[in-house]
Protein backbone atom coordinates (compact mmCIF):
# COMPACT_ATOMS: atom_id res chain seq x y z
CA UNK A 1 0.00 0.00 0.00
CA UNK A 2 1.12 3.84 -0.54
CA UNK A 3 1.20 6.24 1.79
CA UNK A 4 -0.55 9.07 1.11
CA UNK A 5 1.27 11.67 -0.81
CA UNK A 6 4.12 8.94 -1.55
CA UNK A 7 4.61 9.04 -5.00
CA UNK A 8 3.59 5.97 -7.04
CA UNK A 9 6.58 3.72 -9.13
CA UNK A 10 5.85 4.02 -12.88
CA UNK A 11 4.48 1.76 -14.93
CA UNK A 12 7.08 -0.05 -16.90
CA UNK A 13 6.76 -0.44 -20.71
CA UNK A 14 5.62 -3.60 -21.05
CA UNK A 15 2.63 -2.86 -18.64
CA UNK A 16 1.71 0.11 -20.28
CA UNK A 17 1.74 -1.24 -23.76
CA UNK A 18 -0.87 -4.28 -22.97
CA UNK A 19 -3.12 -1.49 -21.11
CA UNK A 20 -3.07 0.24 -24.43
CA UNK A 21 -4.27 -3.16 -26.11
CA UNK A 22 -6.64 -3.60 -23.60
CA UNK A 23 -8.18 -0.05 -23.52
CA UNK A 24 -8.29 -0.08 -27.62
CA UNK A 25 -9.85 -3.82 -27.59
CA UNK A 26 -12.20 -2.27 -25.41
CA UNK A 27 -13.54 0.84 -27.51
CA UNK A 28 -13.73 -1.97 -30.50
CA UNK A 29 -15.95 -3.93 -28.86
CA UNK A 30 -17.92 -1.21 -28.35
CA UNK A 31 -17.99 0.49 -31.20
CA UNK A 32 -19.16 -3.48 -32.46
CA UNK A 33 -22.10 -3.50 -30.51
CA UNK A 34 -23.03 0.14 -31.09
CA UNK A 35 -21.90 -0.44 -35.21
CA UNK A 36 -25.34 -2.85 -35.76
CA UNK A 37 -27.87 0.01 -35.29
CA UNK A 38 -26.35 2.76 -36.90
CA UNK A 39 -25.32 0.42 -40.11
CA UNK A 40 -28.98 -1.25 -40.05
CA UNK A 41 -30.88 2.05 -39.79
CA UNK A 42 -28.55 4.15 -42.27
CA UNK A 43 -28.21 0.88 -44.95
CA UNK A 44 -30.60 -1.04 -44.93
CA UNK A 45 -33.68 1.03 -42.94
CA UNK A 46 -37.14 2.67 -44.05
CA UNK A 47 -36.38 6.12 -45.18
CA UNK A 48 -37.44 9.04 -42.83
CA UNK A 49 -37.05 11.49 -45.17
CA UNK A 50 -33.31 13.01 -44.67
CA UNK A 51 -30.86 12.97 -47.05
CA UNK A 52 -28.86 9.89 -46.95
CA UNK A 53 -25.11 9.36 -45.24
CA UNK A 54 -22.95 8.15 -47.22
CA UNK A 55 -19.89 8.21 -44.72
CA UNK A 56 -18.42 5.30 -42.76
CA UNK A 57 -18.95 6.32 -38.93
CA UNK A 58 -15.03 5.11 -38.50
CA UNK A 59 -14.34 8.96 -39.68
CA UNK A 60 -15.08 10.23 -36.77
CA UNK A 61 -13.35 7.56 -34.55
CA UNK A 62 -9.45 8.96 -33.15
CA UNK A 63 -6.43 7.46 -35.67
CA UNK A 64 -4.80 5.36 -33.12
CA UNK A 65 -8.32 3.04 -32.80
CA UNK A 66 -9.76 3.69 -36.91
CA UNK A 67 -7.96 0.44 -37.59
CA UNK A 68 -10.51 -2.03 -35.27
CA UNK A 69 -13.27 -0.02 -36.01
CA UNK A 70 -13.10 -0.26 -39.76
CA UNK A 71 -12.88 -4.17 -39.18
CA UNK A 72 -15.91 -4.19 -36.79
CA UNK A 73 -18.11 -1.94 -39.12
CA UNK A 74 -17.39 -4.54 -41.61
CA UNK A 75 -18.51 -7.27 -39.38
CA UNK A 76 -21.42 -6.07 -38.36
CA UNK A 77 -22.69 -5.37 -41.97
CA UNK A 78 -21.78 -8.46 -43.63
CA UNK A 79 -22.63 -10.64 -39.72
CA UNK A 80 -21.02 -14.37 -38.65
CA UNK A 81 -22.81 -16.14 -41.22
CA UNK A 82 -22.30 -14.20 -44.11
CA UNK A 83 -19.95 -15.86 -47.45
CA UNK A 84 -16.99 -13.75 -47.67
CA UNK A 85 -14.13 -13.86 -50.71
CA UNK A 86 -12.25 -16.77 -49.01
CA UNK A 87 -14.87 -18.31 -50.60
CA UNK A 88 -13.46 -19.02 -53.46
CA UNK A 89 -9.65 -18.98 -51.70
CA UNK A 90 -9.36 -15.75 -52.26
CA UNK A 91 -6.16 -14.60 -49.93
CA UNK A 92 -6.50 -12.25 -47.04
CA UNK A 93 -2.73 -10.80 -47.30
CA UNK A 94 -0.92 -9.96 -50.67
CA UNK A 95 3.01 -9.77 -51.69
CA UNK A 96 4.04 -8.26 -54.80
CA UNK A 97 4.40 -10.88 -57.70
CA UNK A 98 1.38 -12.58 -59.75
CA UNK A 99 -2.12 -11.20 -58.57
CA UNK A 100 -3.75 -13.93 -57.33
CA UNK A 101 -7.16 -12.40 -57.39
CA UNK A 102 -6.90 -12.61 -61.44
CA UNK A 103 -5.71 -16.34 -61.12
CA UNK A 104 -8.72 -17.39 -58.93
CA UNK A 105 -9.22 -21.46 -57.95
CA UNK A 106 -11.18 -23.30 -60.11
CA UNK A 107 -14.43 -23.50 -58.41
CA UNK A 108 -18.24 -24.72 -59.82
CA UNK A 109 -21.12 -22.21 -59.63
CA UNK A 110 -23.29 -22.06 -56.67
CA UNK A 111 -26.41 -20.36 -57.08
CA UNK A 112 -26.45 -18.69 -53.29
CA UNK A 113 -29.95 -17.14 -51.80
CA UNK A 114 -30.48 -13.29 -51.19
CA UNK A 115 -30.91 -11.84 -48.62
CA UNK A 116 -34.43 -10.86 -48.46
CA UNK A 117 -33.86 -8.19 -45.91
CA UNK A 118 -31.50 -6.91 -48.50
CA UNK A 119 -33.38 -7.59 -51.66
CA UNK A 120 -36.39 -5.49 -50.28
CA UNK A 121 -34.47 -2.63 -49.33
CA UNK A 122 -32.57 -2.73 -52.96
CA UNK A 123 -35.76 -2.62 -54.67
CA UNK A 124 -36.93 0.10 -52.70
CA UNK A 125 -34.53 2.39 -53.35
CA UNK A 126 -34.97 1.16 -57.26
CA UNK A 127 -38.49 1.98 -56.85
CA UNK A 128 -37.38 5.55 -56.44
CA UNK A 129 -35.37 5.97 -58.68
CA UNK A 130 -37.05 4.24 -61.52
CA UNK A 131 -40.35 6.99 -60.67
CA UNK A 132 -37.86 9.93 -60.80
CA UNK A 133 -36.92 8.59 -64.54
CA UNK A 134 -40.44 8.04 -66.09
CA UNK A 135 -41.60 11.61 -64.72
CA UNK A 136 -38.27 13.70 -65.35
CA UNK A 137 -36.43 11.10 -67.53
CA UNK A 138 -38.12 8.84 -69.57
CA UNK A 139 -36.17 8.24 -72.20
CA UNK A 140 -33.16 7.34 -70.02
CA UNK A 141 -36.09 5.05 -68.51
CA UNK A 142 -35.76 3.65 -71.40
CA UNK A 143 -32.63 2.59 -71.01
CA UNK A 144 -32.94 -0.11 -68.21
CA UNK A 145 -32.46 -3.34 -68.63
CA UNK A 146 -34.19 -6.46 -67.99
CA UNK A 147 -33.54 -8.87 -64.83
CA UNK A 148 -30.91 -10.61 -64.65
CA UNK A 149 -30.52 -14.60 -63.77
CA UNK A 150 -29.22 -16.20 -60.34
CA UNK A 151 -27.16 -18.49 -62.49
CA UNK A 152 -25.70 -15.87 -64.78
CA UNK A 153 -24.55 -14.58 -61.29
CA UNK A 154 -23.12 -17.65 -60.11
CA UNK A 155 -21.27 -18.72 -62.98
CA UNK A 156 -19.35 -15.18 -62.93
CA UNK A 157 -19.10 -15.61 -59.55
CA UNK A 158 -17.21 -19.13 -59.95
CA UNK A 159 -14.91 -17.46 -62.67
CA UNK A 160 -14.02 -14.33 -60.78
CA UNK A 161 -13.44 -16.17 -57.87
CA UNK A 162 -15.32 -13.29 -56.02
CA UNK A 163 -18.83 -13.61 -54.42
CA UNK A 164 -21.34 -10.31 -55.32
CA UNK A 165 -22.11 -8.56 -52.39
CA UNK A 166 -25.98 -9.05 -52.07
CA UNK A 167 -27.15 -5.67 -52.27
CA UNK A 168 -25.50 -5.82 -56.04
CA UNK A 169 -26.94 -9.02 -57.13
CA UNK A 170 -30.23 -7.76 -56.33
CA UNK A 171 -29.84 -4.76 -58.03
CA UNK A 172 -28.34 -6.74 -60.80
CA UNK A 173 -31.66 -9.67 -60.51
CA UNK A 174 -33.91 -5.97 -61.35
CA UNK A 175 -31.84 -4.70 -64.11
CA UNK A 176 -28.91 -6.41 -65.51
CA UNK A 177 -27.21 -3.95 -66.53
CA UNK A 178 -28.48 -1.16 -69.00
CA UNK A 179 -29.92 -1.29 -72.99
CA UNK A 180 -27.56 0.85 -75.33
CA UNK A 181 -29.88 2.86 -77.46
CA UNK A 182 -28.23 5.59 -80.92
CA UNK A 183 -29.19 8.75 -78.84
CA UNK A 184 -29.57 8.26 -75.53
CA UNK A 185 -27.29 7.63 -73.04
CA UNK A 186 -27.16 4.99 -70.91
CA UNK A 187 -28.39 4.66 -67.39
CA UNK A 188 -25.78 4.53 -64.51
CA UNK A 189 -24.61 6.34 -61.47
CA UNK A 190 -22.01 9.45 -61.39
CA UNK A 191 -21.49 9.68 -64.89
CA UNK A 192 -20.81 5.86 -65.96
CA UNK A 193 -23.55 3.49 -67.55
CA UNK A 194 -24.47 0.40 -65.34
CA UNK A 195 -23.05 -2.83 -66.48
CA UNK A 196 -24.56 -6.20 -67.08
CA UNK A 197 -23.18 -9.37 -65.34
CA UNK A 198 -21.68 -10.97 -68.81
CA UNK A 199 -19.98 -6.81 -68.89
CA UNK A 200 -18.79 -6.81 -65.29
CA UNK A 201 -16.99 -10.64 -66.23
CA UNK A 202 -15.65 -9.61 -69.64
CA UNK A 203 -14.42 -6.19 -68.17
CA UNK A 204 -12.84 -8.07 -65.02
CA UNK A 205 -11.46 -10.12 -67.49
CA UNK A 206 -9.49 -7.67 -69.70
CA UNK A 207 -8.60 -4.97 -66.58
CA UNK A 208 -6.98 -8.31 -65.51
CA UNK A 209 -4.60 -9.03 -68.52
CA UNK A 210 -4.03 -5.33 -68.97
CA UNK A 211 -2.84 -5.68 -65.15
CA UNK A 212 -2.51 -9.14 -63.69
CA UNK A 213 0.83 -8.11 -61.13
CA UNK A 214 0.63 -6.64 -57.52
CA UNK A 215 3.55 -4.28 -57.00
CA UNK A 216 4.12 -4.00 -53.43
CA UNK A 217 6.75 -2.58 -51.12
CA UNK A 218 8.83 -5.23 -48.90
CA UNK A 219 7.23 -8.05 -50.17
CA UNK A 220 3.65 -6.61 -49.52
CA UNK A 221 0.97 -4.72 -51.11
CA UNK A 222 -2.68 -3.05 -50.55
CA UNK A 223 -4.61 -3.82 -53.53
CA UNK A 224 -7.01 -0.95 -52.62
CA UNK A 225 -3.85 1.44 -53.40
CA UNK A 226 -2.93 0.01 -56.93
CA UNK A 227 -4.64 0.70 -60.27
CA UNK A 228 -6.26 -2.60 -60.37
CA UNK A 229 -6.87 -5.65 -58.49
CA UNK A 230 -8.68 -8.65 -59.40
CA UNK A 231 -10.88 -8.62 -56.24
CA UNK A 232 -12.85 -5.68 -57.75
CA UNK A 233 -15.86 -5.63 -59.68
CA UNK A 234 -16.15 -3.28 -62.11
CA UNK A 235 -19.91 -2.56 -62.45
CA UNK A 236 -19.71 0.62 -64.12
CA UNK A 237 -17.79 2.35 -67.02
CA UNK A 238 -18.08 5.97 -68.80
CA UNK A 239 -16.45 4.84 -72.32
CA UNK A 240 -12.79 6.19 -71.45
CA UNK A 241 -11.60 3.00 -69.68
CA UNK A 242 -12.58 4.45 -66.17
CA UNK A 243 -14.71 2.11 -64.19
CA UNK A 244 -16.69 2.03 -61.10
CA UNK A 245 -15.67 -0.81 -58.98
CA UNK A 246 -17.16 -2.80 -55.76
CA UNK A 247 -14.33 -3.97 -53.34
CA UNK A 248 -15.84 -7.64 -53.28
CA UNK A 249 -14.10 -7.55 -49.62
CA UNK A 250 -14.52 -4.62 -48.07
CA UNK A 251 -17.91 -4.26 -49.96
CA UNK A 252 -17.38 -0.31 -50.65
CA UNK A 253 -17.57 1.86 -54.27
CA UNK A 254 -14.37 3.11 -55.59
CA UNK A 255 -13.45 4.13 -58.97
CA UNK A 256 -10.18 3.53 -61.32
CA UNK A 257 -9.16 5.31 -64.09
CA UNK A 258 -7.09 4.93 -67.43
CA UNK A 259 -4.50 7.43 -65.45
CA UNK A 260 -3.37 4.54 -63.31
CA UNK A 261 -5.20 5.57 -60.06
CA UNK A 262 -8.00 3.46 -57.89
CA UNK A 263 -9.96 5.87 -55.38
CA UNK A 264 -12.02 4.62 -52.83
CA UNK A 265 -13.93 8.32 -52.42
CA UNK A 266 -15.75 8.79 -56.03
CA UNK A 267 -17.16 12.01 -56.40
CA UNK A 268 -14.89 12.75 -53.69
CA UNK A 269 -17.23 10.91 -50.66
CA UNK A 270 -17.09 7.71 -48.89
CA UNK A 271 -19.92 5.70 -50.46
CA UNK A 272 -19.56 2.45 -48.14
CA UNK A 273 -21.59 0.05 -49.93
CA UNK A 274 -23.38 -0.22 -53.69
CA UNK A 275 -27.04 0.28 -51.40
CA UNK A 276 -25.72 3.47 -50.02
CA UNK A 277 -24.98 4.50 -53.79
CA UNK A 278 -28.56 3.50 -54.62
CA UNK A 279 -29.94 5.07 -51.96
CA UNK A 280 -27.68 8.57 -52.36
CA UNK A 281 -28.52 8.66 -55.83
CA UNK A 282 -32.70 8.21 -55.10
CA UNK A 283 -31.86 11.02 -52.54
CA UNK A 284 -30.55 13.02 -54.85
CA UNK A 285 -33.00 13.28 -57.53
CA UNK A 286 -35.97 13.62 -55.40
CA UNK A 287 -34.23 16.20 -53.50
CA UNK A 288 -32.27 18.06 -55.86
CA UNK A 289 -29.24 17.61 -54.04
CA UNK A 290 -25.41 15.57 -54.90
CA UNK A 291 -23.73 12.73 -54.61
CA UNK A 292 -19.81 14.93 -53.64
CA UNK A 293 -19.01 16.59 -56.68
CA UNK A 294 -21.76 14.84 -58.98
CA UNK A 295 -25.19 16.18 -59.42
CA UNK A 296 -28.17 14.25 -61.47
CA UNK A 297 -30.52 16.43 -63.53
CA UNK A 298 -32.80 15.74 -66.16
CA UNK A 299 -32.22 17.46 -69.43
CA UNK A 300 -34.79 17.13 -72.62
CA UNK A 301 -35.94 13.76 -70.66
CA UNK A 302 -32.49 12.36 -70.29
CA UNK A 303 -30.39 12.13 -67.13
CA UNK A 304 -26.98 13.46 -67.04
CA UNK A 305 -24.56 13.34 -64.23
CA UNK A 306 -23.23 17.40 -63.83
CA UNK A 307 -20.01 17.53 -62.03
CA UNK A 308 -19.70 20.35 -60.16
Amino acid sequence: MFEEGEPREPLDEAVRRRLTRWGIAGLALLLLAGGAHVLESAVFSKESGGAASVASPCAEVPPEIRGACSFAEIETLEGPDSDSGEAYGQSAIYQSGPDADCRPKSATPRVRKLNAKVARAVDRQWRRIEAWLKTNAPRSHRTLGKPGEPEVIAAAEAEMGSLFPDDLRASLLRHDGVVHLDDVGAFGFLGNSNASVREIRDTWRQLCLIDDEDDGTQGFTDPRTEWWDGRMLPFGSDGLGNHLVVDSVKRDVGDTDHEGVMSFTPGGVRIRSYYALLKATADAMEDGGTIGYWKPEAVAGVLRWKAL
